[in-house]
């Protein structure tokens, strides 16, 4: 069974930095054949797209975090990151991974089948 699970959640000052990493494991065929995704919840709104990655390294940016966030991943290692830059307190949040067998990707929360349980980032001003 697909699992994923996030790691690197931590409070931080304004202006500071995280990397979020997601361990995959459990799928089927390979790393490779699968998009990747990060969002973020913060309670009584819905759940938004962070970032995205396609199996060809092909990715996208929620406006709000274009020029301060990336995603990658390391196909070898089974490992997604978002390495998050500039943090502002706007940006606290539970941050997920997400995963769908698939060539392309979208900011939809539907559309993917496996989540991972989620890690905190505080963002204090």
């Amino acid at each position: 069974q697909v699992q994923l699970e996030e790691s690197g959640g931590a409070s931080v000052q304004a202006g500071g930095s995280l990397k979020l990493a997601c361990s995959v494991s459990g799928f089927v065929g390979t790393i490779t054949q699968y998009c990747m995704a990060w969002f973020r919840q913060v309670p009584g709104k819905e759940r938004e797209g962070v970032a995205t990655i396609t199996n060809r390294d092909a990715t996208e940016y929620a406006n709000s975090v274009k020029g301060r966030f990336s995603i990658s991943r390391d196909n070898t290692r089974k490992r997604v990151y978002l390495q998050m830059n500039s943090l502002g307190p706007e940006d606290t949040a539970v941050y997920y991974c997400a995963t769908r067998r698939t060539s392309f990707c979208s900011f939809g929360s539907w559309e993917y089948n496996y989540w991972g349980q989620g890690t905190q980032v505080t963002v204090s001003s």
